[in-house]
This record gives C-alpha cells, structure tokens and sequence, in this order.
C-alpha cells in the first residue's frame, strides 16, 4: 500500500488536505500534530522540524525492502554502491522540507544532530560536504529524487537508530542539501519494524564451542563493524573470552571474511585489520595472546552458510 502527497506548500487546495487526513487515519497514528503554521501535513512522531520549513512531499510505503546507508557512496563497474548498509524489511515514510533561505544547511544540520541526541538515538554514520560522495549518487540512485542534488560541498548525511529496546525499532536516514539555487531542503526516511524487535537466535557458549569442536570452526554471533572498520557500537565480546576460558587447551586462527566491491588488495587489507582489532580486544579481556591468530581472508574463502554471512567472523581451530 503506497500513499503518495507531493505539492507546493503554496499552493495548498482542500482536496488535499482532506486526503492529508486520510493519511494519517490510515498510517495508524504514527506522526505527531503538525510542527509549523500553516502546513497541511503532520512531522513524524520521533523528529521535530527545522523552524521555517515546510514539508513538500510525504511518502508512505508499507513492508518494504529498505537498505539504510551506513557509509560513503562511489561508483564502482558502472554501479553507485556504498562503503557499508544494511538491509531491513518494514514501513517507511519519507518526508522532504523546504527550508527558509535564512538560514543554512550548517544550521539544520546542527538542529537535527542535537534532536538526535536529546532523544538518544544512536548515530550509526555521519558526513559531510565530498566525505559523503557524490550528490548525485545520493540524489538519483539511493533516494530517487532528483530535487535533493547540488553541490557536493553543501551536503549533509546522518544515519541513526533508537535504542534496541524500543517498542518499535526504527533507522532514520536524514540528508540535506543546499542546491545551486540556495534553496535547502531536508530529506528524511523514517523505517519501522511494527510489532517486537525482529528475534535474533542466541547461541549458547556450550553450543558453539560444541561447533568448533566438531567442525573445527564456527561463526562468531553478534560481530559487526563501521565502514570505518571498526567495531559497532554495543559489541558484547564476553561470550567469547567465555568461550576460550572454557577449553584453556584451544588455540584459534581468528579469521576475518570480507566480500565487497572494492580491490582484492584492499578488502584483504582491510579483513586483515578487522581481525587484528577483535584479537587485540579479546587480549585486553585476558585471553593468552599466544591462543589466537589473527587472519584476513577478504572475499577469497566465499563459502557460507546461511544468506548474510559474506562479512562474517569465524574462529577455526588451529
């Protein structure tokens, strides 16, 4: 199901405001009264406007297939691909602001990251101006809507999440943008997973030691890095060291898999770095260092189980 509202908030008619109301009647409550005088449409419920803006479009799709951008965007064999995302299925809802040339997307941009922090979302990535490529990439290949490009240098992008725990897990996507007309606009995607969070297995200690013993590898659960490669935010690495001090007589070769689109010199550097950062903390947590090898494979070792497991961690027995 897909409502779409696009107009000129000068131009408002009250055949469009009526079907505004149906709107929100059937998106089930989710935004709250309208921020500004004057606009026929309502913000959503996690974000205020900027002050002086006027929402131009609103957009709602039902159970979707979403990639979020958690990093940098290039062109790569003819393709726009980004340094890191994530794909999602749900509800979302896109909503695109004009603001008031008196101000400047500096201003916006610090308006929304201090709204982000009072209502603790988690920042996943944050750029700007040519650190977040090309405004045309971002214009016409990830949100598909030619009035958000301009000048690389005028350009801003935040992705965030609510806290896990959260009656509805949601991402938010914000990007704006002052084109070569100093006209700004705000550009937002809200994505929701109705209902309880999605359920991730948990895998007990016992099982995957179990696994390692038997296979003479396994999958670490949980691991999860940046573009930047880095570990995420909230990485427990407890069942690991838990592991390792369960069965003091294994020893490991840590092995990092990394399958992107960028040159095989730069994806075994980069696996190999990511391994060398998780053995480092698990030392920091009092594993012998003489117990694990780190190893970087890049996309050399292609073979897994299960769909999403390209990135993965394993630890094989030495």
């Amino acid at each position: 199901m897909k409502f779409l509202l696009n107009t000129s908030y000068n131009s408002f008619s009250v055949l469009l405001s009526q079907t505004a109301v149906v709107f929100l009647a059937l998106a089930g409550g989710a935004y709250a009264q309208p921020g500004a005088a004057g606009s026929n449409f309502s913000d959503h419920a996690l974000l205020e406007r900027f002050p002086d803006s006027e929402i131009i479009n609103l957009e709602f799709q039902e159970d979707v297939n979403y990639r979020i951008v958690l990093g940098g965007l290039q062109r790569t064999r003819g393709q726009v691909v980004a340094d890191d995302s994530k794909r999602l299925r749900g509800d979302v809802t896109r909503i695109t602001y004009e603001v008031s040339q008196q101000f400047t997307g500096e201003d916006v941009i610090q308006f929304f990251r201090e709204q982000f922090q009072e209502t603790e979302l988690t920042t996943l990535f944050d750029c700007s101006g040519r650190a977040c490529g090309s405004s045309n990439y971002w214009a016409n290949d990830i949100f598909r809507n030619r009035i958000l490009y301009g000048p690389e240098r005028n350009q801003y992008y935040m992705a965030a999440r609510t806290n896990t725990g959260a009656e509805v897990e949601s991402y938010i996507a914000l990007y704006i943008i002052t084109r070569g007309n100093r006209k700004i606009y705000a550009y937002l995607e809200f994505f929701e997973i109705e209902g309880s969070p999605p359920v991730i297995e948990t895998v007990g200690t016992a099982d995957l030691l179990q696994t390692l013993r038997n296979s003479g590898s396994t999958v670490l659960p949980g691991i999860s890095f940046t573009a930047s490669d880095q570990l995420q935010e909230g990485v427990d690495m407890s069942q690991l060291v838990e592991l390792l001090q369960d069965d003091p007589t294994i020893n490991v070769y840590l092995v990092s898999h990394l399958q992107d689109s960028q040159t095989i010199e730069t994806l075994m550097r980069r696996s190999l770095s990511r391994a060398q950062l998780l053995r480092q903390r698990l030392i920091d947590l009092g594993v012998d260092a003489s117990r694990i090898s780190a190893q970087g494979v890049g996309p050399l070792s292609p073979s897994c189980e299960g769909a999403a497991c390209a990135n993965r961690v394993e630890f094989v027995l030495r």
